[in-house]
Parts: structure tokens; C-alpha cells; sequence
């Protein structure tokens, strides 16, 4: 395997960084540029729209690029964005750098998985997509938790000027060690969509929408809810996002491997009741610091085990145009994102904070009736050979 495939890694965790670390930093956003939490919030939505719609387009648009001019440009943006981020002077300045961080990541994340794909044997195809999602999950694991715990210190502006000058070192260092690769056929915005023609792919996006739209309307806001459920506060909470981080990354593993021995139906089963349950309780679990710690590492186990199941269902159901598929699930995943902001904004508003964990649950639940309707999906050839 190409030890430049954790370059690109290392990439995907700067702009997983960006998008994920408004949740670590809310209260502070909220308090320095006087703005509500809800509000605060919608920043983490702005971002996450902005790559749902820009990914499938700015992927057409740049379908010519060399991929290794691509990512390079892809991580400059996103570093002018976040450094942009940091001297944003108010809270309409600071939603537009967002924006602009999100196009950056738009770009990467689809074109670094398929880099990584070239550059690599296909045996190891399945290991090296895993390994650049990896860096997503590290951002999670390490990057949240730790703007949480520097937000304090620092600042919005100061973690914000910290992820930008990272992002520029991974920028230079694709620019040294990533090798050329040429760009695949060009393929145009209506070709992109015509797979959505069929029924079930639209359904496990759905399943995609809705997971993502539940669990980050209550993780943009865990650290109000922890703090008024337990109590916590400052240091205490990075824990918290750390435990959930590393959930997240257990789950992954875990959810790749059972999806290769029992394909894609049985696993999202279990995990989408585990979902449920862990954040219709978390108000009722999360009182104390263990019991907080406890509960986020099994609701982010349960969360991101969800990824490979659904990225395997999608490439199963439609094989010749897997790599465009993927690219749509990402804006998915981003669309979820973005419209958890808006939700969880209307809901802590209306009800308080508490009451988000509970609401979420019933959006989650919705993902059953897409789930059955949906189908058994033809069996996994990784499955047959694991079962041989």
C-alpha cells in the first residue's frame, strides 16, 4: 500500500476538522459575537449545505484537473477559508468564511478517495477508502475534542487560525510527495443523477439524510445538554467529545467488518435500533460525567457504524457508477448535517435543549420504514468470498 494514502488521510482530518469543530466551539461563538446558540449553530449548517450543493457541481466542473492540482487547490481553499474564520470580525463575516471552508472540503473528500483508489492496487481498495475516512474519524476522535479544549484559551478565532495553518502544511506536502494523477472521464451533472432514477438508491440516501439530520442536530449541541443534564463544563466536555470520537472510530471498524461477513441490511438493523435508543435516553443517561462518557461512546459507535453499511448498500444496488453514487451520499451526509442545524435550532428554541435527544430519536426512527421498504440488497461480493 502507498504510504501516501495517509497523506491524503491527513487531509480528510483538516477539512473534517473545519466542518466538525463548530460543535466544539458554540459557546464561545455564541458568547463573544453575542449571537443565541441557535444561531450560533446555524454556522455548522451553513457549511454543511454549502457542501452538499457544491459537491456534485464543483466535481463536473473540475472534472479536467489533474487530481493532485485538485486537492492542492481543494486544501488551499479550505485553509483561506478558516484563516478568514479567525479575523472574521462578526457573525455574518465568520458564516461566509464558513462557506468558503466548506467548497474546499467539497472538492477534497470525494477527490482524495478516488486518488487514493489510483495510487493503490485495487485488491486494497476496500482498506484504503477506510483509511482516508479514517482521517474524518480521527477529526472527531482529536480535532473536536480538542477545539473544545482550546476554544476556552484561544478562542474561536485562535483554533480556528490553528486549523488553517495545518491545513496549509497538508497543502504543501501534497504539493511534494502526492504523484500526478491524471482526472477520470469527464462526466456531466445529468449523468451524475440519472442513478437516483432508482427507487431503492433514492431510500438509502434517505436512510443517509435522516441519521445524519438526527445525530448532529444533538451532537452540535452536546455541550449545552451535558452541561445541563450533569452539570459539566470546560475540560469535562472535551472528554466527553473525545469518548464519542472514539466510539465513532470503533464503530467504523466494526460496522466495516460485519457488513463484509453479513452484507449491508443486518447490521444497519441493529445499529439504527442501538441509534434510537441511545438518543431517546441521553437525557436520562448523561447526569454524570461517567455515565455522559458511557452513553457518547456507545451513541458514537452506534452512529458511524451506519458509514459502511450504506456506502456497500449503495455499491451494490448500483456497481458501474459506484464512485458517482458515493460522491451523491456524500452530499447526503451534508445535507443531514446542514438541516440538523435547523432543526435542532427550532427545537432548543421551542422546547430547550433536553428535549432535542428525544425528537432526534423519532427522526431516526423513520429510517426503519426506508430501511424495510428498501429490501434485501443483492449479497455482497466480499460477503460470498468471506463465507467460501
Amino acid at each position: 500500500m502507498s504510504s501516501r494514502t495517509y497523506l491524503l488521510a491527513a487531509g480528510a482530518f483538516t477539512v473534517g476538522t473545519s466542518g466538525y469543530i463548530i460543535s466544539g466551539l458554540l459557546p464561545e461563538i455564541s458568547r463573544e459575537l453575542e449571537v443565541s446558540l441557535p444561531s450560533a449553530g446555524l454556522l455548522l449548517t451553513a457549511f454543511a449545505i454549502a457542501y452538499a450543493i457544491a459537491s456534485p457541481l464543483l466535481a463536473a466542473a473540475t472534472g479536467s484537473w489533474g487530481r493532485k492540482r485538485l486537492v492542492i487547490a481543494a486544501l488551499g481553499v479550505s485553509a483561506l477559508g478558516n484563516a478568514l474564520s479567525a479575523v472574521a470580525p462578526n457573525y455574518e463575516l465568520l458564516l461566509g468564511a464558513r462557506v468558503l471552508s466548506a467548497l474546499g472540503a467539497a472538492v477534497f473528500t470525494p477527490v482524495a478517495t478516488a486518488m487514493a483508489t489510483a495510487i493503490n492496487p485495487p485488491e486494497r481498495r476496500g482498506r484504503v477508502v477506510a483509511i482516508v475516512f479514517g482521517g474524518l474519524t480521527t477529526a472527531l476522535v482529536v480535532g473536536v475534542p480538542a477545539g473544545n479544549l482550546l476554544g476556552g484559551a484561544l478562542g474561536y478565532q485562535g483554533v480556528f487560525g490553528i486549523v488553517a495553518g495545518v491545513t496549509v502544511i497538508a497543502a504543501v506536502a501534497s504539493a511534494v510527495w502526492l504523484p500526478a494523477v491524471e482526472p477520470p472521464p469527464a462526466v456531466g451533472i445529468r449523468e451524475r443523477f440519472a442513478v437516483l432514477g432508482d427507487a431503492r438508491v433514492r431510500m438509502v440516501l434517505g436512510m443517509t439524510v435522516l441519521g445524519c439530520l438526527s445525530a448532529f442536530s444533538v451532537f452540535t449541541y452536546v455541550s449545552p445538554l451535558v452541561s445541563e443534564t450533569a452539570g459539566l463544563h470546560g475540560g469535562v466536555i472535551s472528554l466527553l467529545l473525545l469518548a464519542y470520537g472514539v466510539g465513532g472510530a470503533i464503530g467504523n471498524t466494526l460496522g466495516g467488518r460485519v457488513t463484509d461477513r453479513f452484507g449491508s441490511r443486518r447490521p444497519l438493523l441493529y445499529s439504527f435500533t442501538a441509534f434510537v435508543v441511545l438518543l431517546a435516553t441521553l437525557p436520562l443517561t448523561a447526569v454524570t460525567a461517567v455515565t455522559a462518557a458511557v452513553a457518547l461512546c456507545l451513541w458514537g459507535m452506534a452512529t458511524w457504524s451506519t458509514n459502511p453499511p450504506i456506502q456497500n448498500w449503495l455499491i451494490e444496488l448500483a456497481p458501474e457508477t459506484a464512485g458517482l453514487l458515493l460522491s451523491i451520499n456524500a452530499s447526503a451526509i451534508y445535507l443531514g448535517v446542514g438541516l440538523s442545524g435547523v432543526v435542532g435550532g427550532v427545537v432548543v428554541s421551542a422546547w430547550g435543549v433536553v428535549a432535542l435527544p428525544p425528537v432526534a430519536a423519532v427522526v431516526a426512527s423513520l429510517s426503519f420504514v426506508l430501511l424495510v421498504r428498501a429490501g434485501r440488497p443483492v449479497a455482497s461480493k466480499r460477503a460470498e468470498l468471506v463465507a467460501a
